[in-house]
């Protein structure tokens, strides 16, 4: 069950970041998962597992870009905490013409790391779209979503 008391927000009404200095620490890892979708022009210009265009290797950006985005949620998202991110792998596969990315993010902490992978999935296919868009504005990211969480106080899995 999830509690309905939202935690970023305090007695009076104001926003806030929540206190996880009473936390223990533990390991924590998180997977998100952003899907985009190109049309066929772009998907053409797929060579064994990347595409490249005259901005170079779209997925090898892609993966550099995201795991930076994972490192700087905190700078981005008001009331993350920053971490010390473990690790941060970005995985790109192809399937028609959907470009799924997958995001782990891992560390040893107080807090989560779901919003580091959703924002690395996220900065990863934003980065396919700036580096394809050239040839097609017709590119979606249809989808960013969190696949699991495990370590804390609960678990989760997508179904």
């Amino acid at each position: 069950m999830t509690d309905d008391k939202l935690t970023h927000i305090d007695e009076d009404g104001n926003p806030k970041m929540v206190d996880v200095s009473s936390k223990s620490d533990s390991k924590r890892v998180a997977i998100a998962e952003s899907i985009v979708t190109v049309n066929d022009d772009i998907m053409a210009l797929l060579k064994g597992d990347d595409i490249i265009t005259k901005k170079g290797s779209v997925f090898h950006t892609s993966i550099i870009a995201g795991v930076l985005g994972a490192k700087k949620t905190s700078e981005l998202i008001p009331f993350c905490h920053q971490l010390n991110l473990t690790n941060c792998k970005i995985d790109i596969k192809v399937k028609g013409n959907d470009i799924i990315i997958h995001c782990k993010a891992t560390t040893i902490g107080k807090t989560g790391v779901e919003m580091e992978a959703l924002t690395g999935a996220s900065v990863a296919a934003l980065t396919i779209y700036d580096m394809c868009k050239a040839m097609s504005h017709e590119i979606v990211i249809k989808e960013t979503r969190l696949i699991s969480k495990t370590g804390g106080k609960s678990n989760y899995h997508a179904v």
